[in-house]
């Protein structure tokens, strides 16, 4: 039902580890990193140094498959590639189901209004050493309405804690939100806006995928939980407020010229500070709604192959739903490699099965909402290659591409500033666009059946092996 009710079936199957005392200025952040790096569990901070015990944050909730498997009620241990094609299908299956707008719910335990308004009641962290100041917004839901097409975003964006109530709001080139944003501003108007700081996991995952133009993430989000999300509407925006949701804020984004503050930097998912401080826009806090003991979710960007979050996994799935809702067949696999971040490196596997195929696949996959932001490299593979393995991945690119036939690269792709590569004099002029290379390491079609064999001994060989070996691999 909720982030609480999850928080407790990772506790149940030992995948949660309470961190009492810890300062939200850095330590929250850095014990967070370490412990993605290891592998460790999901943390949950309380006891947080100069706020009451209650007031909690937790973070590393879906950066692991096991995590992930466990939100989504499938099984913790699934195979990686078994999972991202578990997801694929229930994209592929995805019927919108709307919320349901309700009267109560736990968000409302409290309400805070007008002078009582004061976002600093929260251990928002200062999660890195470089970071402009404290960001209450990392695992969040930024809620807005389209004012012609009258559907509603939700998006992750970042959002800074600057005071009282006052919040920085940044959102990257070419995302819903800022196209939404755009549209009111245009007006002469500010664009009315929810954030939510802690939601059912699953009901968070489509804020932080690329779903098309007016569609809602919503109505996904009700498809994917396989039941209506229950909402609160605004009393102040009018906006679906989720009804579990552990703290949501209601407030306006007045146009930039109005008011805006110095933002950033922010250390984010590509493992860089890519763009510095500037004036942003910010949301002007009119209500804060929370429940008793409130529970923020952080989901703070760290550097690859380290993640706050699963957006990896999710976004694999996603890319494959799009590839094969164009009609490409026998697409295998699909994998964001976690050493490039969730973007840098898209991995696909395909059986090939005409001449162009591999191609075709490559710049589909550079094409749709889902790869077109912000890649490097597309990566296409034959079917024996497991693209969730590096190794795997290397030695095909090693033996079977060919720098100077199966090496493309495409120019003036869709970017933004927080790309580490962009000069900082293209940033300054607002220049935001990127290449991308695309690799093709597979066998040549034209003589595949020719192709040396790989000396590996067959599926069929492996499994009875280690079906009469069973014992002696199960030492190992």
């Amino acid at each position: 039902m909720d982030l609480r009710e999850y928080i407790a079936q990772l506790e149940d199957i030992g995948q949660l580890q309470v961190v009492e005392g810890a300062d939200w200025d850095l330590e929250i952040g850095t014990i967070t990193e370490l412990m993605a790096e290891k592998g460790g569990p999901a943390l949950l901070f309380d006891g947080i140094k100069g706020y009451p015990r209650g007031y909690r944050v937790v973070a590393n909730l879906l950066n692991s498959p096991k995590r992930l498997g466990t939100a989504l009620g499938m099984s913790p241990d699934l195979p990686t590639m078994e999972l991202v094609g578990l997801l694929k299908r229930k994209f592929n299956e995805l019927k919108p189901v709307p919320p349901v707008e309700v009267s109560q719910g736990p968000v409302l335990d409290n309400v805070r209004e007008g002078g009582e308004v004061d976002m600093l009641q929260f251990p928002a962290p200062r999660w890195h050493e470089q970071d402009g100041g404290r960001y209450i917004g990392t695992g969040d839901m930024v809620i807005m309405r389209d004012p012609d097409g009258n559907w509603v975003n939700v998006g992750t964006y970042r959002v800074q804690l600057h005071e009282r109530d006052t919040l920085g709001l940044y959102i990257s080139g070419g995302h819903h939100g800022k196209l939404i944003r755009q549209k009111y501003w245009a007006q002469g108007k500010s664009c009315p806006v929810a954030v939510v700081l802690g939601a059912h996991p699953v009901m968070w995952v489509p804020a932080f995928l690329a779903f098309p133009w007016g569609s809602s993430e919503c109505d996904a989000a009700g498809g994917l939980l396989g039941r209506p999300i229950e909402v609160i509407k605004g009393e102040y925006t009018g906006l679906p407020i989720p009804a579990y949701a552990e703290i949501a804020i209601e407030g306006e984004c007045p146009p930039p010229e109005v008011e805006s503050r110095e933002e950033g930097p922010f250390g984010e998912w590509t493992g860089y500070y890519g763009s510095g401080a500037r004036n942003e826009a910010v949301i002007k806090v009119k209500r804060i709604m929370y429940r008793s003991d409130p529970i923020l979710l952080g989901s703070p960007p760290l550097k690859p192959p380290s993640s706050g979050s699963a957006s990896y996994v999710f976004r694999s799935a996603n890319l494959w739903h799009e590839l094969e809702k164009l009609g490409i067949p026998d697409i295998r696999g699909v994998w964001h490699l976690r050493g490039g971040g969730s973007r840098y490196f898209s991995v696909i596997s395909i059986k090939q099965r005409y001449t162009g195929h591999a191609k075709q696949v490559a710049m589909a996959a550079m094409s749709g909402p889902e790869g077109a932001y912000h890649g490097r490299f597309v990566i296409v593979v034959d079917d024996d290659i497991d693209p969730s393995n590096e190794q795997d991945v290397l030695w095909a690119m090693a033996t079977r591409c060919d720098p100077a036939t199966a090496i493309e690269v495409v120019r003036d792709c869709w970017s933004d500033r927080l790309d580490p590569l962009i000069h900082p004099e293209k940033k300054a002029r607002g220049e935001f666009a990127n290449s991308r290379a695309v690799i093709i390491a597979c066998k040549p079609f034209h003589w595949i059946d020719d192709f040396p064999t790989v000396n590996r001994a067959s599926p069929e060989l492996r499994n009875r092996t280690l079906s009469k070996w069973k014992e002696l691999f199960s030492k190992s």
